[in-house]
């Protein structure tokens, strides 16, 4: 008689739940095809790969088998499936068919069948980018002409030494669902990134997910790509870079513009703009929240372009002026450039005689010079100014109907913080990496996709599980120990820790350690859940 085991189900019995729902086991390998003489289809194996990384370990692939060992695998992935089944050499090929198969088209199709099958209303789509770094030292870029190249660019995670490679998020704005991913090569630039997108993709997506806004920040502002977005009649709303010569101009026209108040910390005003020969209103924006922690910088930035402006001012008092006209027009031209500090200033005329020593009665100089001094001092008209312009943000749109309110425009532009947090979410430590270690730029952007899908299976899950919640009217206790309908993915899939299945000789396995707070979301999620939980 063999002894009895566990096998830890956890939170992934929610993951497998809702890969099941969704049928992407039968979806990929529909793409993919389906080999009879693998053990595991290219559909388990991509499954296998989320099942990981929401396993919150962070394991490499030739840790796969290792990590599955403990799993019951024939209740999230299949019957007959081992953990050596899942090895490197079958999770890698999977994923160079996941590239062959182009994976940005693969994913925008798994993304508009989890949004149809949410239900989500998708109002708008948000465009945002980041960057993973590469674990290795050389530059990966010895694939296809296609392929993305890793390497050294502008860093977000602060790593500049690192070479990286970049990911673009198209996501709804509901549930923070992406819709698209695209990688890039680490040194691509967004504005360059974003336009490429919004030529190639944007009229699909449009079609397909019926979204009215698209939104981005500053990097989305571009004249050739706003213009294309208008020709399709694709409405935005974007964030106005604040380098631009109009922008800097309305901004210092901010403090003789009447604001309205939109919401308890904005206040904002409509002005009608041409940029770029395109219809469009700006909204200028001022943010209590924004102003005090610009506020806080002013005074820094205050203090050290003042030693700045010193050092320039020490500089123009040891030059040399044939006359005094000359040195007034230079002290003239420099105050004119500087930013906070002013000077009490005065030329002085400077003799010099020949020979050592004092000059005798009468001497005559052999020559004068006129030089600058004077005392600096700092203006509080100067700060005041400052003050005036700081806290204030432009957010562009070409929609022109009244029914595009300050506070709608507002709103829509701030849910621009779902790509974002799912961003964070991808480079949480506890996630499958923040960094890259494949050697295959292929595989890395094959990898990229798994991520991403990873981020759309968490972001669904919470989605479901709040709507169910307020559908049946039940309960869910929040970490305050209070009943919520509104809990974290993260914190339910916390509470499921030590779900397990006891296997007994000839008997089915028994479900051990679940809760009656775990029976809430399994009930309330449906019956595949309660198959996998029973």
């Amino acid at each position: 008689m063999s002894a009895p085991y566990t096998k830890s189900l956890d939170h992934l019995g929610l993951v497998a739940g809702f890969c099941k729902e969704i049928n992407l086991i039968e979806l990929i390998d529909n793409v993919l095809g389906h080999c009879k003489e693998r053990k595991m289809s290219f559909g388990q194996l991509f499954v296998a790969m989320i099942l990981n990384g929401l396993g919150f370990t962070g394991r490499t692939l030739h840790m796969y088998s290792e990590y599955f060992e403990s799993k019951p695998l024939d209740r999230l992935l299949g019957p007959d499936v081992l953990p050596e089944h899942i090895n490197d050499d079958a999770l890698g090929r999977c994923l160079d068919a996941l590239y062959e198969s182009g994976v940005s088209s693969l994913y925008q199709n798994i993304g508009e069948q989890v949004v149809e099958h949410l239900g989500l209303p998708c109002e708008s789509l948000h465009l945002d980018s980041t960057s993973f770094h590469y674990d290795g030292q050389e530059k990966l870029n010895e694939g296809d002409f296609n392929t993305i190249a890793i390497t050294k660019g502008y860093s977000r995670d602060h790593r500049p030494e690192l070479n990286q490679v970049i990911l673009n998020l198209i996501c709804e704005n509901q549930a923070g669902i992406p819709v698209y991913m695209k990688p890039a090569s680490g040194n691509s630039n967004d504005m360059e990134g974003f336009k490429k997108i919004v030529k190639s993709h944007i009229q699909s997506l449009r079609a397909a997910q019926a979204s009215r806004y698209l939104i981005g920040d500053a990097a989305l502002y571009v004249q050739e790509t706003i213009a294309h977005l208008n020709e399709l009649d694709q409405l935005f709303i974007t964030r106005v870079p604040q380098t631009l010569k109009e922008a800097k101009a309305l901004i210092v026209q901010a403090p003789d513009l009447e604001l309205e108040a939109i919401t308890d910390d904005y206040r904002g005003a409509w002005v009608t703009s041409n940029y770029g020969d395109i219809a469009q209103r700006w909204l200028l924006v001022y943010s209590e929240q924004a102003f005090k922690r610009e506020q806080h910088n002013l005074d820094k930035r205050m203090l050290k372009k003042g030693d700045a402006e010193r050092k320039t001012f020490k500089n123009l008092c040891q030059q040399e002026f044939a006359c005094e006209q000359d040195a007034l027009k230079a002290l003239s031209q420099w105050r004119k450039k500087q930013s906070y500090l002013d000077v009490d200033g005065a030329v002085n005329t400077v003799q010099v005689y020949s020979g050592k020593g004092r000059p005798a009665a009468g001497q005559k100089p052999e020559r004068t010079y006129y030089q600058i001094s004077g005392a600096l001092f700092s203006p509080l008209s100067n700060r005041n100014a400052a003050l005036k312009q700081i806290g204030l943000f432009i957010i562009a749109t070409n929609d022109l109907s009244s029914e595009l309110t300050m506070e709608k425009a507002l709103t829509l532009y701030k849910s621009q913080q779902a790509v974002e947090k799912g961003f964070r979410f991808l480079k949480s430590p506890d996630f499958l990496t923040s960094s890259i270690y494949l050697k295959k730029p292929e595989r890395i952007e094959a990898l990229l996709m798994v991520m991403t899908t990873c981020l759309m299976v968490y972001a669904a899950l919470e989605h479901q599980i709040r709507k169910q919640l307020q559908a049946k009217d039940m309960y869910f206790p929040s970490q305050k120990k209070k009943p919520s309908q509104k809990p974290t993915a993260r914190w339910v899939f916390q509470c499921f820790e030590a779900v397990t299945l006891l296997y007994l000789e000839d008997q089915p396995p028994i479900v051990v350690n679940k809760k009656d707070r775990q029976q809430v979301i399994i009930d309330c999620l449906g019956s595949i859940y309660r198959e996998i939980y029973s």
